[in-house]
């Protein structure tokens, strides 16, 4: 087990990381203000399960496949990129769906599935844990993984709450965008590009320059 205050560094260090808007928070403001709060908690909660697989995924060694593996990384990141590209056509080729406060035109079930794979077929999430989380790994405390395992529950805890922050503020802000046609233009519009970007930025995804600042999401 990491010490308390290897947990304590760890944790703030995470925090600065979350804060920093990148395609997870892009996703979740997405979310919040064109379908609400419930929906925008639903992604949060997706994404966070997301984060939790890449947490065990490091601690079994895996994510040090995706970066020596120039096929799987491969694999991941277009896989990433052709689903979000994918969501984002389908979203421009569809109708706006009537403006209502009480509808949303994303279902939570919908929205938590996104969630889930936009952070597990991202490619720098993994990078992330690979490259930072190491750092307070202490092997004279042995049990590597379980040091691993428990910082990235730290992780995705704090991730939890600095989400779920950008969530209710942006879902505050969508009954004042109902009083217009500008939910309309977010719920197709705005959303489609703004997929099809995110798929063009995993697309784009170089393994061996990927910074950890760039994974936050």
């Amino acid at each position: 087990m990491p010490d308390l205050s290897t947990v304590s560094t760890f944790a703030f260090a995470s925090f600065v990381l979350l804060i920093i808007p990148g395609p997870a928070v892009i996703y979740i403001l997405n979310r919040s203000v064109s379908d609400g709060r419930e929906v925008g908690l639903a992604a949060v909660a997706g994404l966070e399960l997301g984060n939790f697989v890449h947490a065990v995924a490091a601690s079994a060694g895996l994510s040090a496949v995706l970066a020596t593996s120039a096929t799987a990384f491969t694999m991941v990141k277009w896989l990433g990129a052709g689903y979000l590209v994918f969501v984002g056509v389908r979203t421009l080729l569809r109708p706006a769906p009537a403006l209502s406060g009480d509808l949303a035109a994303t279902s939570t079930r919908r929205a938590f599935g996104q969630g889930v794979i936009v952070n597990v077929l991202n490619p720098k999430v993994a990078l992330f844990f690979l490259s930072f989380l190491p750092q307070f790994i202490d092997p004279d405390q042995g049990r590597a993984w379980l040091q691993s395992l428990v910082l990235g529950v730290v992780f995705v805890l704090i991730g939890c709450v600095t989400d779920s922050t950008y969530s209710l503020v942006a879902s505050s802000m969508r009954h004042v965008l109902l009083r217009g046609r500008t939910l309309g233009i977010v719920q197709r519009w705005v959303a489609g590009t703004v997929f099809i970007g995110l798929g063009v930025m995993a697309a784009t995804t170089s393994g061996a320059h990927a910074k950890v600042r760039s994974v936050h999401t």
